[in-house]
Formats: C-alpha cells, sequence, structure tokens
C-alpha cells in the first residue's frame, strides 16, 4: 500500500561488529609490518582499538593471521586484475597487462608477501594465491586455443612458473638484487620466452 514502510529485518549488530573488528586487526598487523614492527597480539590490539581477546578470538596463531592478511591481498588483487580487460584483445598482450598489474599487486604488499614467505608453509603459500592462479590459468587456455601460447609444455607448468616467477623477483627486491621498477620488464621478458609459441626446430 502506498505510505506503507516496509521493515528490512532485523540488523545483526553482533555481525557486523565482528567484521568491523576483523577488518581492524588485519589494517593493524599490515601497518605493523609495513613498519618492521613485530606482529604481536598486544600490538595488534593496541593499533586496531580491540581487545587482546578479540585479536585471540579472531586470530589463535600469527600464522592464522597472516594467512588472513594473504587471503584479503590476493582476493582485492584478483579483483583488480579480474577488471583490467584480460579478456580483451590477444592473449600475448593480456600477458603484458597482466605483468604490470600484478607485480603492483604483489608489491604493494610487499611486507605482507615477505612475512607469508618466511613463515608459512610452502603449499599454504600456494593454495592461498588460488584466485590469482584462476586466472592465469584462464589466460593460458585462451593462449593455448588461440594459438599463440606454446602447447609442449603442460598448462600447469605455465600456470606454477608464473606464480614462481613473480614471487622470486619479490625475494630478489627484498634482497636488494633487483630494482622494483625493473621488475615488469623483467618479468614479462622472461614469461613471453617462456609462453610464446616457438616454429619447430629443424631436425
Amino acid at each position: 500500500m502506498v505510505g506503507m514502510t516496509v521493515n528490512p529485518g532485523p540488523v545483526d549488530h553482533r555481525r557486523a561488529l565482528a567484521e568491523r573488528n576483523l577488518a581492524a586487526i588485519l589494517d593493524a598487523a599490515e601497518q605493523l609490518l609495513e613498519r618492521g614492527a613485530p606482529v604481536t597480539v598486544s600490538a595488534v590490539a593496541a593499533a586496531s582499538g580491540v581487545s587482546r581477546v578479540t585479536v585471540y578470538a579472531h586470530f589463535p596463531t600469527r600464522e592464522r593471521l597472516l594467512e588472513a592478511l594473504v587471503e584479503r591481498n590476493i582476493r582485492a588483487s584478483a579483483a583488480e586484475l579480474d577488471q583490467a580487460g584480460l579478456d580483451a584483445g590477444s592473449a600475448a598482450d593480456a600477458l603484458d597487462r597482466l605483468v604490470p598489474q600484478g607485480w603492483r599487486a604483489l608489491d604493494r604488499h610487499r611486507a605482507v608477501a615477505g612475512a607469508a614467505a618466511e613463515q608459512l608453509h610452502g603449499h599454504r603459500l600456494h593454495d592461498l594465491h588460488e584466485p590469482g592462479l584462476e586466472l592465469v590459468r584462464r589466460l593460458v587456455d585462451r593462449g593455448r586455443e588461440e594459438g599463440c601460447f606454446r602447447t609442449d609444455l603442460p598448462a600447469a607448468w605455465l600456470v606454477a612458473s608464473t606464480y614462481s616467477l613473480f614471487h622470486a623477483a619479490a625475494e630478489e627486491v627484498r634482497a636488494g638484487r633487483l630494482e622494483a621498477a625493473a621488475v615488469p620488464g623483467v618479468l614479462r621478458t622472461t614469461l613471453r620466452a617462456l609462453f610464446l609459441s616457438r616454429p619447430p626446430i629443424p631436425s
């Protein structure tokens, strides 16, 4: 009826509070990592404005906190990449666009990536990157269908190599052996050499 107001239903205040606390804890932990400060429960609680009990309730271990940070950053980065038009143009051109965008996302969260590389098991870290790896997997499949990506190597190997090369680049930057600004060019050259089809070698 005209003029009738519709009750949107009860608001779950406890859930809303829990989500705000979770975001505050993750933001605080990432800021501590960026400053090179110890990420202790006390430090995270103080920086986020929640109690130590609340921090423990969300993250009983430091490893779980790091996993949550990686998950959040990967989801955000994958969403950015998915909106970058990787399905437009040729797969080779999309690969060229993927590299600088993917590196910017990884470099933006360099402190989290470094802590995760040091403290999380390799297989778990790989699993956490699945949203981003799925984008690469789709690109590999499209490039092989177009005939511009090689088919003499398993598609899964191309995906795994992409993951490994990005993280090797991050490690080289952390170690001071490679300038961050040079990484997109280095990765683009390396991945194009790995991905692009080549004419058969005469026997």
